[in-house]
Parts: C-alpha cells; structure tokens; sequence
C-alpha cells in the first residue's frame, strides 16, 4: 500500500521540465498516518521550526499541551500545512537530515526522492534528539576511555591504535571443535559464520589470563566510537564483571541507572533515551569482560527469574537477566572469561577462543612495539636465539612484558640482552617488578643506575610485602578489587601507588568518593601473593600450600562464591562457577620464586633457614601431590605402549614442576608416571607448555609416545620439544597450528635419530613447502610408517612430493591426506606410488578434489595392488565413468577390503557396475555409496548385495 501510493504521488510529484514544483503539502498529507506512526520525537522538530522563524513560541505550546506523541505530530502537521510549502519542503529536509532521530523514515524518504531545494538548502538543521546526542556523547566518551591502554610499566599510557595487534581468533563448536578463524571483528556478530545456536544472544568469547580478552574489547569499543564497526548497534554499554563484587548484598538498583550512571548520562530526557531503548534493544550492544571474576554472597536462587526493566533490585539479577535474555531481549552481548568458566548452552550465541600470537602476529607486534629496525632485528634475534622467550611471547600480556623489559635495558645498558637469560614465567615477572623498582629512582643525566636485582628488592622490601600482604588477603577470598581502607590497612603509601603496580578503577557501589584499586593485571595478583607467601616468615606449611588445595578441592563451594543454577556444572559437589586460574598462577610463581636459582636473591630477604623449610614443605608436597594424580588418571595397554591419559589440571602441575628448574623434581615426576605413551590431548596447552613437557619428558630412559592433539602447540611450541625428540617413537601434534617452519624442525630433528613410526599433523596450516620436508623425511626415515597429514593447505605439487617418497619406502603403513587439494595430478602421483607397493595398507584421498581422471588412474593402479586395505575416496568428484574403473579394479584385486566413496556424483548406473564386480570378489566387504545422486528407491535394486551401503 505504501510504495502504491508512492507510485501514485510520483505521477504528480515529478512533472515535466518547466511545470510547476511538486506540492509538499500534498505530500504530507498523503503520508499523513504514516508520518503520525513513525516520528518519535516533536522536540527536534519543534527546536528547528522556531530557529528558522516558521513557528511561534505560541505554536509550540499549543503542541506540547497534547497528552500523546501521536496528537502532537498531528498538530505540527496541521500547523506546518496551513503555513504554506516552503514550511512544509523544511518540514521534511529535518526528517531527512536528522537520520540518527528518524531513522524509521529514511526508506521512505529514499522511495520518494526528495531532494531539498536550494532555499531550503540554506536554512540551517541542528540535531536536538535526546536519543541522538545520547548517541554523540556515548560514542565521545567511550573513544576518549577507549583510546589509550595502560602498560605493565608504571603507569604508562599507550595508543590503543600504536600497541593493538591482531591475535589468532577461532570459531568453536560446543565441544571446542574449529569452526574457523575469525578474521575481522565484524564476523563475530555475522550469523553466516560460527553460528551454533540461534536462540542464544551471547558472543561467548574465553582464552586463558593474558591472552588479550581485555584488549579485544577495548579495539570494539574504540571502532564502534568512531563508527568503523557496522553492526547496526547505536548503543553500547560495557562492564567489567568483577566490580559487580563491589555490591552489597541489600543494594538495588534499576536498569536504567546501571546503563547510565555506570557508563555515560544523558543530558537531556534521560527517561526518553531509556524508552528508547527499551522499544529498540537490537540496537544496544554490551560487553562483559571477565565474568569469571566475580564473586559474590549473594544468592540468586532466592529471586524470581523475570524481573522489570524499572524496579530497583541487586545488580547481579539485572546481570543474569540481561545475559538470559529476560531484560533488552534482542540486545547483543559479548561475555569474556577465562577458560575453563563453562557455561550453559541456552545464552550462547558463539563461542570464540583466543589462542594468543601467531610467528606472524608476534612479527608484526614486534614491528609495532619497535619502530626502529635496528631495535627490532636484535629482539627478533633473541627471540630466536631463545625458545622458552619466543614461546612466552605467544601470549601478548607476557610479550608486552618482555618487550618493556627490553626496552628498559636498551634505555639502561644500551642493550637488548636481558640478565642471566631469562627462562621461566617467574623470571619474567621478578624482571617487571625490577624495572618497576629500578625507573622510581632517580638517576643523574650522566649516570645510570647499577644496582643488581637483589640490593633493588632489598631496599623496597617493605613495599613488596605490603603489596603481597593485600594481595594475598584479595586472593583467600578472590577478591580483585580493594577499597582505599584495605590499601592503607597495609600501609601501601601514595609513593608505593605511584610505582604503578596498582591502579583505580571506577567503584559499582556505594565508594564513589573514595578511591578503589587493583593489580594491572590478574596474575600480578598472584605473583604479589606467591612472594608475600615466601617473605612473611610467619607463613607455615599450611597457608604455604592453601592454594595447592584450592585447585585440588571437590568439597562443596564456599559461601562466598556466586550462585547462579544456569551455570553450567561440570562435577557433582564442585562449584560450578569459579575459575581457578588466579590460585594455579599463584602456586606456579610459587614453585619459581622458591627455586635453589632464586636462593641468592631472597636470602637479602629472608633468613635462609626459613627458605629452606618452605623449598622442603613445597617439594615433598609436589612428589606427592604427582603420585597421587597420577593414581587417578585413565591408563590402556595398547601394542608397545602403556598409555596414560592425562587431565587439563596435570598441565598446570607441569608448569610448576618447570618453575622449580630442579633436575630431581623432572626425574622423579618422570619416573611415577609408569608409561610410556602421554596423551595430553585438549588440555589447553600452550607453546610455552612445551619446555615444560621438555622438562620431564626428557628424563625418560627408553622411546615413548607424545600425543598433544588438539592444543594449541603452534612452531614455537614444537622449539620447545627439541630436548624429547631422541626418545619420541610416535608425536601427535594435529590440530595445533604449526606452519611450514614447525615442520621443518621436526625434519631435521627426527631424521637424526630414525626412530620416529608416526607423525601426526592433521589440520594445521602446513602448505606445499611443509610437505616437502615431510616427503624428504618419509624417504630418510625407514622407520616412520603413519603420516597423518590431512585438512591442510597442500596442492598437487605438495601431493606429487609426497606420494614419489611414499614410492620410494619400503616400510610406510598408512597415509592419511584427507582435506587436502591434491586434485587429480595428485591423485595420478599416488597412483603410481600404490602401484605394487609392499606395505601400505590404509590410504586417504578423501576431500582432494579429485575428478574422473584421477578416480581412473587410481583404480588402474590398485589393479597391481596387493597391500592396501582400506581406501577412502569420500567428497571427491567421481562420476559412473570412475566407477566403472573401480569396478574394473574388484574384479582383479582381492585384497583390497573397505572402498570408501561417499559423497561423490555416482548414479544408480555407477552402482550397478560395482555390484556386478562384487560377484566375482568375495574379499572386499563393503564399497560404501552414502550421499551420492542414489535414490532410495533406486537402492532398492541393490538390497540383495550386503556389501553396497547406499543408505
């Protein structure tokens, strides 16, 4: 009806050259309920109509005398028309000019073609919506927090746009399987990609502490503040999670004042913005950063599951509520937390896994973070020269660290070396909090400061117990945030501030004249906590280990950890809510910072003997602490191995096990394990994981396997493994993104020792280059005999390399190239290499884009096949004529017992060629057909032949 009437309204709109101008008011009222049905806001209106003289100051107060906005657009319509066309024409030229206020209209306007005239033109328009300057000042005020991040050296300020680098994001299932990479921010919110549950409203976005889950939200919040994320939201309200600790348990609060008072307030008509949003949620965007991080006594379970937009209640049931989709209902939301916050399916949208730097990405940030080359090519030497750095890097928190503490040195010592080769995570953060230390002094303009690390925490000791001792009471209770009494219960001065180790935040409660504060970062929480925990000579063995027990305990949560019934629970009798990540840094800064290297620099701190208990109460516990889990893992007995499958948790016992740097430790934990295969399947595991497997592993006397599928591993991961390749048999580093450099150093390594039989690197990001040196190991290697290579990026010239090395071995079982594109002079390559083969067995070409052509010549050459087994042709582009060939190929080879050739383009004829060559073939015992141009009711015609699987 209305694009008629618009069609009509154009036939006496636009007339002829040199015929009277078409009638605005005519077009009014045309359009008249339309106009009623779709203006929201007459004060704009009303503002501009006296600013250009068309209305009187009566005129406006006859309008706003009417109860309803639908009775005042009437009237300015009936008034604006009875003033002639000029007052109409600029009437419309606001509608059209003020799109943020009249959105609604601006198709409308677009199907009409208006125009404004040159008159018209010249009369000035100014935006004075509510809702519209609402808009402005949100996107001023969040591009103004959002433009500068605060480094992890004393209280620095830098460029969000100078220090931002892109970081490897992937789209996960439920189960956490790839769904692909997310390569611009606007494809989190493009249902097309990752979509796994379309009533769900929340971009669930989870990685482990410093993986830069803040900093993502930061670089949203910036682009949508200067209008370069396109995503349709004109609102956008972000909260960290754990000031909603801040409440009290009896405070309440509306919706609208946590929206405004907590972000940005209106200026003006705050109730009309609210009722805007309310009327428009899709337009609302919200960010919740570390949801894991709050905790709370207060108990959700005790209020209804609805509740109002308007009525006052505790700012945790408003939080679930939005995130449930109860409040704003359509609203989109992105919810960070750290991995292992397990969350029901209902509220998830997506689910997207930070996984931390690339090689490439940790290149490009280094270009970044040092923009003089010279710089730049010393710290990318290092880096190489030093894989346990290089592998820390991959996580940005712990890059940016590294790389301030270069650039301090550079600045110091004009140099890039950083002091006795700093390995560990503990040595890492001992050289912040250094540098911390070393920038408060004050030096002479021709004299730097020399003072080593031990006489730099011997003369601040006090101010590092003081912040330990605040740390460590935040930590018993999970707290993250401190209010101006704790800081000063502890005496942290205004000087000990200023270092930079802490820094305010915005107070949720009733605190807002006071200030409140907290750690840069969660794990300088528990780094201050582990040190508090080895200097305060009162601490015994008992509060030495509590966090050990934390980690451990199955016992029913504390009181004090939130309540929420739609969290998902993972055990019965755990808390299904908290996140143990904080306790687990702790009790590794723990194990690094009572290490016999570190002696040295606490006895400046504490009595020897007081060290040496703690290193004793801290060893003996983790030798028992190993014993006992490895108890309890799952163990099978497979041909040649003992195999032991180990639980996320073990990795984080690795990681305090290489934290201790003791030689005894890595013997005995290798010694208890009692096997000679470790799967460490999707335990989380990172490339700085590595050294840590490294440390124990290599202690095995005897080969063994070292199975890390589903990790995330990547090159520098694989670095790292250099200590345990003399013993690794088998290695499973699928799914971990290795590159053709990680590739290369397995080629090198494993073609010294020769004593590798299976390698596994499915679904990484291996190209044509990788394959080659995976050919040149098959062929140097006599001993290797799996090569699970599939769901990579190799071509028909990676396939050739491949199957001429297949060729040449006399020792190769089993080739798995799913998902690759070898294509069909790939497939003519494997040909050859399957012809008269003497021991492959299993073969996989599935997914290869493989034609009638390299379908024919595979099946010519399993004619002189004796060897192979099984053979898996799925999602290929076979046709009848392919089939026939394989036909052919039955009635000649009898060896061969599983034919996979799913999901091809084989017809009902294709499928009666097979079935007649199964008459003269009682070897074979299924040619599998599902998924290809089959009817059911043709099937029919092969029900009689078991072994032709249709359906």
């Amino acid at each position: 009806m209305e694009g008629q009437l618009c069609a009509n309204l154009e036939i006496s709109v636009e007339k002829p050259p040199g015929a009277s101008p078409p009638s605005f008011i005519a077009l009014l009222k045309v359009y008249r309920e339309l106009l009623v049905s779709r203006i929201r806001n007459t004060q704009c209106l009303i503002d501009n109509l006296i600013k250009n003289d068309y209305f009187s100051t009566e005129d406006a107060e006859i309008v706003i005398q009417f109860p309803t906005q639908a009775d005042k657009v009437r009237k300015i319509l009936d008034l604006v028309q009875s003033k002639g066309e000029e007052v109409s024409e600029y009437f419309i030229h606001v509608l059209q000019t003020v799109t943020d206020a009249y959105y609604e209209l601006q198709p409308w306007l677009d199907e009409i073609g208006y125009k404004p005239s040159e008159n018209i033109c010249s009369k000035p328009v100014v935006n004075t919506d509510p809702v519209s300057r609402y808009c402005q000042k949100l996107r001023y005020e969040l591009g103004r927090d959002s433009k500068f991040v605060m480094s992890y050296a004393q209280r620095e300020e830098m460029l969000l746009e100078e220090i931002y680098s892109d970081s490897i994001m992937e789209l996960v299932s439920f189960t956490n399987e790839s769904l692909g990479k997310v390569c611009q921010l606007e494809a989190l919110f493009d249902d097309a990609v990752g979509l796994i549950n379309e009533d769900g409203e929340t971009i669930y976005v989870f990685g482990d502490a410093g993986i830069g889950k803040s900093i993502l939200l930061q670089k949203i919040q910036s682009l949508w503040a200067r209008k370069q994320l396109e995503i349709g939201a004109k609102f956008f309200f972000r909260f960290r999670c754990r000031m909603f600790s801040c409440f009290k348990e009896d405070e309440a609060i509306c919706l609208k004042d946590l929206l405004f008072k907590y972000n940005c307030y209106p200026d003006q008509d705050p109730a009309e913005v609210f009722h805007h949003i309310l009327q428009f949620p899709h337009t609302v965007l919200f960010t919740f950063d570390g949801f894991d991080e709050i905790y709370s006594n207060f108990d959700l379970s005790s209020v209804p599951e609805m509740c109002s937009p308007n009525e006052p209640i505790h700012p945790l049931v408003l939080l679930v509520s939005l995130l449930r989709g109860k409040l704003l209902k359509g609203s989109k939301k992105i919810l960070t937390a750290r991995t292992g916050t397990e969350i029901q399916r209902n509220i998830i949208r997506k689910k997207v896994l930070l996984r931390g730097f690339s090689s490439n990405n940790l290149k490009e940030y280094t270009a970044t973070f040092f923009k003089d080359e010279g710089q730049r090519t010393l710290v990318l030497n290092q880096l190489e020269a030093n894989p346990n750095l290089c592998s820390l890097c991959s996580v940005p928190l712990f890059c940016w660290i590294i790389f301030k503490c270069y650039e301090h040195f550079h600045s110091m010592f004009d140099s890039h070396e950083l002091p006795d080769c700093s390995v560990t995570l503990t040595d890492v953060f001992l050289l912040m909090i250094e540098v911390h230390l070393n920038r408060s002094l004050k030096t002479s303009l021709l004299k730097n400061n020399t003072r080593s690390q031990a006489e730099m925490f011997k003369s601040r000791k006090e101010t590092l117990l003081a912040l330990g001792k605040m740390a460590y009471k935040g930590m018993e209770n999970s707290f993250f945030i401190f209010e101006q009494e704790e800081v000063s219960s502890v005496n942290i001065s205004e000087g000990d501030l200023q270092l930079g180790f802490l820094r305010t935040v915005k107070g949720y409660s009733g605190c807002d004249n006071q200030c409140t504060y907290e750690f840069l970062h969660l794990t300088l929480q528990s780094f201050f906590t582990a040190f508090f925990l080895v200097i305060e000579e009162k601490v015994g063995a008992k509060e030495l280990l509590q966090f050990f027990n934390e980690c451990s305990s199955t016992e029913t949560a504390q009181p004090t950890c939130l309540r929420i019934p739609w969290l998902k629970k993972q055990l019965a009798g755990k808390d299904p809510f908290r996140n143990k990540e904080h306790f687990h840094f702790t009790n590794l800064f723990l194990c690094g910072l009572l290490s016999r290297s570190k002696q040295k620099l606490f006895r400046h701190l504490v009595l020897p003997a007081v060290i040496k208990r703690k290193r004793k109460t801290l060893i003996t516990y983790l030798g028992e602490s190993m014993k006992s889990h490895l108890k309890g893992v799952t163990r099978s007995r497979l041909p040649n191995y003992n195999q032991v499958q180990v639980q996320p948790n073990f990795v984080w016992m690795l990681r305090c096990l290489y934290e201790t740097q003791s030689e005894k430790v890595g013997k005995l934990a290798a010694k208890r394990m009692h096997a000679n295969y470790i799967k460490l399947t999707y335990c989380n595991a990172y490339s700085a994981d590595c050294g840590a497997i490294s440390f124990v592993v290599h202690h095995f006397q005897k080969r063994l396997a070292l199975d890390l599928d589903n990790n995330n591993i990547n090159d520098y991961g694989v670095k790292q493994l250099l200590p345990c390749f003399s013993k690794l048999a088998v290695i499973r580093l699928s799914v971990n993104q290795v590159t053709d450099h990680g590739v290369k150093i397995l080629y090198e390594e494993l073609s010294k020792y020769q004593i590798v039989t299976f390698l596994g690197l499915y679904n990484n990001q291996i190209t044509d280059v990788g394959a080659k040196y995976v050919a040149k190991l098959i062929e140097e290697c006599s001993s290797l005999e799996y090569v699970k290579i599939g769901a990579n990026k190799i071509t028909s010239e990676g396939g050739k390399c491949l199957a001429q090395a297949i060729q040449k071995s006399k020792t190769m079982f089993e080739i798995g190239m799913w998902g690759n594109q070898v294509g069909d002079e790939g497939a003519k390559a494997f040909a050859e290499a399957l012809r008269n083969h003497p021991t492959l067995t299993n073969v996989s070409l599935a997914f290869n884009g493989i034609t009638t052509e390299g379908g024919k010549s595979i099946a010519e050459a399993m004619q002189h096949n004796n060897s192979v087994k099984i053979f898996w042709l799925t999602k290929n582009e076979l046709d009848d004529e392919a089939a026939m060939s394989f036909a052919e190929m039955l009635k000649v080879n009898k060896k061969l017992v599983h034919l996979w050739l799913i999901q091809n383009q084989i017809t009902a004829k294709g499928v009666k060629y097979l079935s007649e060559a199964l008459k003269e073939n009682t070897a074979i015992k299924e040619v599998c057909l599902n998924g290809n141009l089959i009817s059911q009711e043709e099937a029919k015609a092969f029900e009689n032949e078991e072994r032709i699987i249709c359906f």
